[in-house]
């Protein structure tokens, strides 16, 4: 198989579809569950998609040491590659990983000012033109939700997504009456998507909270695995 077949063959790619195409350059979007789901997994899926794409992403880890976010890309690439006889298969790979950049952040040691002026550097000055920004692990109790419009306003000024993970805790609910979670109800706005995983018995389900302007849109027909972590079509 090639890499184009690859990439169109991707369940990633019925993700996008279900968004309306994805994230569009200075567009926010967020992953939301309780721990330990599944929301990094998605988030390494989607700038692995990008990345196939030889597109550039930033992926930044608010809570995790970087041998543990390494470690999620080699194995998402590999269930990507897995049984599909991928033609120059180290090739690609050296080819995403030079497309990609992690960063690790230690939240409260560094002001959300501080991390713009590191990013500015490495896509202007560095020229690194990247597509998409991945932060991983962001804790939004902790810290509130004040930094969005600056990250919004430096997507838009960069031209490029920004992917969020949020995850939910303490005592239910978690969610409003329109499935957004609690903890961004007042900046919901911000987000042009919101994605919840939800926990089944046997499966992870995708429920679309917000896609632009429509709230609960008709959710996807997607799951995760619940071994794997991998998106799957229903």
């Amino acid at each position: 198989m090639v890499k184009e077949d690859l990439i169109k063959r991707s369940p990633v790619r019925i993700f996008m579809d279900s968004i309306n195409g994805g994230l569009k350059p200075g567009e926010l979007g967020v992953i939301v569950s309780p721990s330990g789901i599944g929301k990094t997994s998605v988030l390494v899926q989607i700038a692995m998609d990008k990345l196939l794409q030889d597109k550039k992403v930033i992926h930044i880890s608010f809570t995790r040491h970087t041998d543990y976010v390494l470690t999620w890309y080699e194995d998402i690439f590999n269930e990507f590659i897995k049984k599909k006889n991928l033609e120059n298969e180290q090739d690609v790979k050296n080819e995403a990983v030079k497309n990609r950049v992690l960063m690790k952040f230690t939240q409260g040691a560094v002001s959300g000012e501080q991390i713009l002026k590191s990013l500015k550097a490495l896509i202007k000055d560095g020229g690194f033109n990247a597509d998409a920004i991945i932060i991983d692990g962001y804790d939004f109790y902790l810290s509130g939700e004040d930094h969005l419009p600056s990250i919004l306003g430096f997507a838009s000024e960069m031209g490029v997504s920004v992917w969020y993970s949020c995850t939910v805790m303490g005592e239910e609910p978690f969610y409003d009456d329109r499935n957004i979670p609690l903890v961004l109800k007042n900046y919901a706005e911000l987000f042009a998507v919101i994605i919840v995983l939800d926990p089944k018995q046997d499966h992870i389900a995708f429920t679309v909270s917000k896609d632009r302007s429509v709230f609960n849109p008709e959710n996807m027909a997607l799951k995760l695995d619940p071994k794997t972590l991998m998106i799957q079509g229903n």
